[in-house]
Parts: C-alpha cells; structure tokens; sequence
C-alpha cells in the first residue's frame, strides 16, 4: 500500500530540500544515502585509528604506571617534567629515591605517589616549621588559597615589611613557610586591620 504523504525535508547529506513520503526519510536520492554511508563508515575507521593511535601513544606510560621501580627519566616521563627537576626533587628530600649503581638512581613508585598525595611527615621538617605547623592547626588549618603571601599583605595594606613583621609578632600571627613563600591567614590579618585602623600608625612609630 503506497504512502500519499508527502513532507518537506532537508536532506541531510547535501543540504538541499526535498520532498518526502515518510517523516523519518533522511536523504533526497538513493545517491545521497550511498554518500552518507560512505562517509560514516569512513569517519568510523578514522575513529578507529586515531584511538588505536592514542593507545599505542599512552601503552609506554601506562607500562610506568605498572612499574614498583623508576628511573629517574621514568619518573620525568610520568610527571612531564625534566630530569634536572626530578634531581631536584631528589637532592631537597621531598623525593625519597636509592643510587643502587653510580649513575643509577631508582624511586619506588610508592614514594612517586606520596609526594603527590601526602602531606610531608612533620618529623621530616626542622624544628621552626614544626611549631609553625603547630601554631597553624591551632589557627584552624587554613587552605592556602585563605591566606596571604607577605608581599600580598605588604601590597594590600600599604605595610612595610618591617612593620608587618612587627605586627604578626605582636598579634601572635600563625604563618608557614610553604616553598619560596611565607603565608598568613586572610580572616586573621583583615580582622587585625579592621580593627586597628585608626590605631597602625601610632604602633608603627614605636
């Protein structure tokens, strides 16, 4: 029984409107369908391949991820860092790693994923850094990004840094050395300028 439907369509192999006897009809002509089909099946071996690609690109990383030992340029591999940063590591104890040979040196991936996923042992840090640590937790243990830097409170608040010096040892303030960097907490130093607005610069003449 034929159909007497007819729709407007657009086909969707060359754009063009066409009329129709069903409304699910994709294609203008039996050539467009045969083009379409063609380009799909196209398009699914270049999916194919570049996945393929990838898993041969990422089959050595996924062999260092398997690996309990590594190398030193193992290790550059799996972090996308130089070897001279991986040395780095190495020589400030943060990366834990053995000489089994003169020009050998192998990291256990275990001490790889600490360095990422641990906080360092606070027995592995000087004595200074353990109370700073301490006075942090009593602070709340704020995250970095709820802290200043120095320079940032210097900049902030127009403070040499003589003078901010002064305060945080006045006001008992909680700071920690964190790299390059010293960092205070945020609510902590604007409550303090807040507060002592009116009275800094008779504190700083002292």
């Amino acid at each position: 029984m034929s159909s007497n439907i007819q729709v407007q369509r657009i086909c969707q192999y060359c754009g063009n409107e066409f009329t129709a006897r069903t409304t699910v009809t994709k294609y203008c002509s039996h050539r467009c369908a045969s083009l379409a089909h063609k380009a799909m099946k196209r398009a699914e071996k270049v999916q194919r391949s570049n996945a393929e690609t990838k898993q041969i690109k990422n089959k050595p990383i996924e062999e260092l991820k398997a690996k309990e030992f590594l190398t030193v340029s193992d290790v550059s591999k799996l972090v996308g860092c130089s070897r001279q940063n991986v040395y780095k590591l190495i020589n400030t104890g943060k990366l834990k790693a053995t000489n089994i040979l003169i020009k050998k040196t192998i990291v256990r991936r275990c001490d790889l994923d600490k360095l990422f996923n641990e906080v360092p042992e606070i027995e592995n840090i000087p004595e200074q850094q353990k109370q700073d640590l301490k006075e942090w937790k009593q602070a709340g243990a704020f995250d970095i990004n709820d802290c200043y830097t120095i320079g940032e409170v210097q900049k902030k608040f127009g403070i040499s840094q003589t003078a901010l010096q002064k305060l945080i040892k006045r006001e008992n303030i909680p700071k920690i050395k964190k790299g390059w960097y010293v960092y205070v907490p945020k609510p902590i130093i604007d409550k303090i300028f807040e507060l002592n607005k009116k009275n800094l610069d008779t504190f700083f003449r002292e």
